[in-house]
């Protein structure tokens, strides 16, 4: 696993919690040392608001993953999203992509967006962990155009949002929306929305208008 050198308290934790698992399993059987690679690796990455800091110092790069195993290892270690501190967020990108909008990878793209109302707060860690499971396993045919996503947990209501590549690719745009959707086992009534990240940065998220609604 790659770690970042510097980072907040709370990041450095995880870090020594997953170490002590690995030492813990110094001396596997011959079938545990068999893990399941994934096709890609996966960056996890913690914002913790600090006033005091920078935008990009506030971005903790926490651990990259390359399999099945190394996943659940790390994901059991961290908080849930309704557990850390309002104004934070978590994010999961393909190794090498950062998230934010600026990144090569991401400066033509957009995001599907899921809002959901602080009565849904409830429903917010099993709707990321969704997400999650859906870009590790690779649940969209449209893979090639997949990001990252993201979980912003806010005092008025908590948003995800799947990030992509390439806004001008509508087949894609549209089957990662609707698989997105199928694999969170979202009702039809619930929309979700995709936003250009060129027009967030212009305009603020009130004002901005909806590409693609499914």
């Amino acid at each position: 696993m790659s770690f970042a050198s510097t980072s907040s308290g709370y990041v450095t934790k995880i870090q020594n919690s997953t170490e002590h698992t690995k030492q813990e399993q110094l001396a596997p059987s011959q079938a545990e040392l068999v893990k399941h690679p994934l096709q890609h690796p996966w960056t996890l990455w913690y914002f913790e608001p600090d006033r005091n800091k920078s935008w990009e110092d506030n971005q903790n790069k926490v651990s990259t993953f390359t399999t099945v195993e190394d996943f659940w290892s790390l994901f059991t270690h961290i908080k849930q999203p309704s557990e850390v501190k309002i104004g934070s967020d978590y994010s999961l990108f393909k190794e090498h992509i950062r998230p934010m909008w600026e990144d090569i990878a991401n400066r033509n793209g957009g995001r599907w967006m899921i809002t959901l109302g602080k009565s849904q707060r409830p429903e917010l860690d099993r709707y990321w962990i969704d997400t999650v499971l859906c870009l590790i396993g690779e649940a969209f045919d449209s893979f090639d155009d997949i990001c990252g996503a993201v979980v912003n947990i806010r005092a008025k209501g908590d948003k995800i949002a799947v990030w992509t590549g390439n806004s001008t690719n509508k087949d894609a745009v549209m089957e990662i929306g609707r698989k997105l959707k199928e694999g969170l086992n979202l009702r039809e009534s619930v929309k979700i929305q995709y936003h250009i990240h060129s027009d967030s940065i212009v305009k603020a998220s009130s004002t901005i208008k909806a590409k693609y609604e499914i």
